[in-house]
């Protein structure tokens, strides 16, 4: 029996196309499951993309049973329309992986570049690249949606196994572990 390892989902959220992403980890070592692209240009009516947003992440949810759910947060730009809509793009996926009990984690975009790429100011295909090393995919993608998608996924995944970013658990923050652990300091 194949014990099977951490799932993650990723998810670009976007209004005309949403990219989403599944990975899985066994020990450390991250596998693509599958990535692709919701296209929403074809709706007119935002509430249908919305609930059509919705349909779709709570069926791959069921599909793919992921144990952790990732997101990019939206970027702040000058179109504050493109910003509310964006916005409830993710609070509607969101919505979907806290119905299912999922455990939701956000990323910044410059986050999520500096995670894969080492530079918080990479450029998709930059991202892209980074992304075919690290998980030794050879087919190009048709929308970068869907590898932004795959790099949430991974940085969730670096972000939850590092040594720095996991702090153990019942503990507040850094300080509140030194404070409990003076032994485990060395000057």
């Amino acid at each position: 029996m194949k014990k099977s390892g951490n799932i993650i989902l990723g998810i670009d959220p976007g209004t005309i196309v949403m990219g989403f992403a599944v990975i899985e980890v066994t020990g450390n070592n991250p596998t693509l499951t599958t990535m692709d692209v919701l296209k929403l240009a074809g709706k007119k009516d935002i509430y249908e993309r919305l609930e059509t947003i919705h349909t779709t992440v709570c069926q791959i949810i069921k599909e793919y049973k992921p144990h952790t759910f990732a997101i990019e947060a939206p970027f702040f730009g000058k179109n504050v329309q493109s910003m509310l809509k964006l916005g409830r793009a993710q609070g509607v996926a969101i919505a979907a992986a806290m119905q299912y009990k999922l455990n939701v984690t956000e990323y910044s975009p410059k986050k999520v570049k500096q995670s894969i790429t080492g530079n918080g100011n990479a450029d998709k295909e930059q991202v892209w690249k980074m992304l075919q090393r690290i998980l030794n995919i050879q087919e190009q993608p048709e929308h970068f949606d869907a590898t932004d998608a795959l790099a949430v996924a991974l940085c969730h995944h670096y972000q939850s196994s590092s040594a720095i970013g996991a702090l153990p658990k019942g503990l507040k923050g850094w300080e509140d572990f030194i404070a409990k652990n003076p032994g485990r300091i060395k000057i």
